[in-house]
Parts: structure tokens; sequence; C-alpha cells
């Protein structure tokens, strides 16, 4: 039977399968019925419209002029070779923009993406092809690669290239290749009718599917906020986060609950560590700063601590941290009492 209440339950659960380095599954549950969808469906679009990735804008090519030329002792035409070109799916090394980045290669020889590396770019599908020249011939190019979001028609760049001898690209940015998500039904407090959201995200390896993910929720957070001008919802929300709503998650819970190695786990025992909200307060270097902590052992706790949401060093708990730590240090007096 329905219980009458006065607004909505909050979702308690969130966990992260990492089932490779470009495919996750994100669940969060309990949702009221109906509330799946209205999240997942636009979450869905933000990943891909709104995850950050990087693209070749504009090429140039020495001795070609325009993009339906050739190339003599190049097997591809220019046209050809420009798609293949934009199969190429890179990322810029530094936290820059924009890189303008020089190739340079004597035949004969088949060129792959990994040829492309340097230390300005990757090649993240390192083995795609490119193009095949002959010995005789020598193929110098200039790249013009940028960060960006969602697709933009060569058109529209070619209005901002100053240079007349680059041929602008259409720019495919982003980094999700595949989004999906099911709702399913959960139990909860006795009803049935609760929902599991479980979004499926692949990516190209520009970046993880979690990063996709925080790209979509803050772009989401970011244009909701217009209307936190005239609601102050977000203000509401943040003076309502206390020690109640933290007993929902598993921040509270013992390490004993993250199946650990006994490695792992005997050295957060001797160090004092007895909750896992402890782990999520702590940073990446206090953490591996621990007595007999080796790499792998901080590997593992990294992993688990991702995998149920709670990454180590977390920025999630930026509104709460006070109250987490105060509640662990009533916790602790209270067993030591």
């Amino acid at each position: 039977m329905r219980k009458i209440t006065t607004s909505a339950y909050t979702p308690t659960e969130f966990t992260i399968e990492n089932i490779s380095d470009t495919v996750a599954k994100i669940s969060a549950w309990p949702f009221e019925i109906g509330y799946g969808i209205t999240l997942a469906h636009p979450l869905r679009r933000l990943l891909y419209t709104s995850t950050v990735g990087y693209a070749p804008t504009a090429i140039h090519i020495d001795g070609i002029s325009h993009e339906f030329d050739s190339m003599r002792g190049m097997f591809e035409d220019i046209a050809l070779f420009i798609l293949n070109l934009k199969k190429l799916r890179f990322k810029i090394k530094n936290d820059s923009d924009k890189e303008i980045v020089e190739f340079s290669f004597k035949g004969p020889k088949e060129i792959y993406g990994k040829d492309l590396n340097n230390d300005q770019v990757e090649v993240v599908n390192a083995d795609a092809y490119l193009a095949t020249i002959n010995e005789d011939t020598d193929l110098k190019f200039t790249l013009i690669i940028e960060k960006g979001i969602g697709y933009v028609p060569s058109e529209e760049i070619k209005e901002f290239l100053n240079d007349p001898k680059f041929i602008a690209l259409d720019a495919f940015f982003t980094p999700v290749r595949e989004a999906t998500y099911d709702i399913e039904k959960v139990l909860f407090e006795d009803n049935p009718d609760y929902e599991k959201v479980v979004l499926t995200i692949t990516t190209d390896g520009q970046i993880t599917p979690n990063e996709a993910f925080q790209n979509a929720l803050e772009a989401m957070y970011k244009q909701l906020s217009v209307f936190d001008k005239i609601t102050n919802v977000r203000s509401i929300i943040k003076n309502q986060a206390t020690s109640n709503e933290l007993e929902n998650t598993k921040l509270l819970q013992n390490i004993t609950d993250l199946n650990l190695s006994a490695r792992s786990y005997n050295c957060l025992e001797k160090a004092g560590v007895v909750y896992i909200g402890e782990l999520a307060l702590m940073s990446v270097n206090e953490l591996a700063g621990l007595k007999n902590l080796g790499k792998k052992s901080l590997d593992e706790i990294k992993n688990i601590m991702e995998s149920i949401g709670f990454p180590v060093g977390t920025s999630k708990l930026s509104d709460n941290r006070d109250i987490l730590s105060k509640k662990i240090t009533e916790l602790k007096a209270q067993n030591e009492g």
C-alpha cells in the first residue's frame, strides 16, 4: 500500500560497474515510480551532446590546395585520406584546448594512428589505418586539433580559420559511442513499484565512461541552475544535508563490507580506519601515505571505492564533508565507550 507523503523519496544507492576501460554500467535506486525515466532520458541526451572530446578541425597538406585533390605517390586521394583521418580519435596530452601539430612521413610506408603519437597528442585507436605512400613520396601535413562538445560542421569552422591554406573539417567531438538505459523494478520497503536506473555508457577511449557521466551531470546542473535565481533550490537542498541522510549511504558502513583482501583490510585496520566514509574523505596521497599500504592494495581500494560511487578524494562530498567527519567521530567515540 502506498503511503501518503509530501515529497518523492530521494534515492540513496549508487554503484559503478566498470566492465572495461571504455564500458561501464552506472546504477541508482530506489526511485519513485516514473522518476527513473524522468532522470535517465535527459542524462542520455546530455551524454551525447555535452561530453567533452577532441577532434581535428582543420588540415593543411603540403602541395594540396583543396579536399578533392590527389597526391602523387599516395594510394588514397585527399578525400579518402581526410575520411580516414576523421576516424582517428585524438587526445591532447596537456590541458590545452587547441594544438597545432605537424607530421612528416617518408615512403614507402603504411601509416596508422600510432604513427601520429607525439609529445602533443595521442591517438586512442592506434591501429586505425590512415594512408599508404610510395618510396619516392614525402607526406607532410599540419593538423589543428581542438577540444569541444557535440558536432560542428566544416562550414562553421571555416568562418574561424585565419589561415586560408587550411582545409576545414567536420568535427565530431563526442567521445560517447553509445549511451543506453534500462528501468528495472526494485523492491523497497515492501513496495515492488520502485525503480532502478541502469545506464550503460560506452566511450571511444578519449575519456572513461565515468568521466563522460560526470560531464553529463555537470551539464545538467548548470542548465538547471538558471532557475535557482528565483527558487533558491540549491540552497534549500544544501541546508537539508544532515547526518540522517548519510545514514542511508554506504559511507557509515564498516570497511568489512568492502570485501577487501586480507592485506588491504589489515593495513586499514592498523591505521585506525573503520568506516567507508573515512576512505572517501581521504585524498589519494593521504591513502597512499598509510604505513605498509602497497601499490596493489592502493589500487584495490581505489577501484572498489569508485565502484560504489565514492572514489577516494571524491568531490561529491563537498557539501557534506564536515557532517560526515563529525558523524564518524561520534560513532568511533561511541564504540570506544
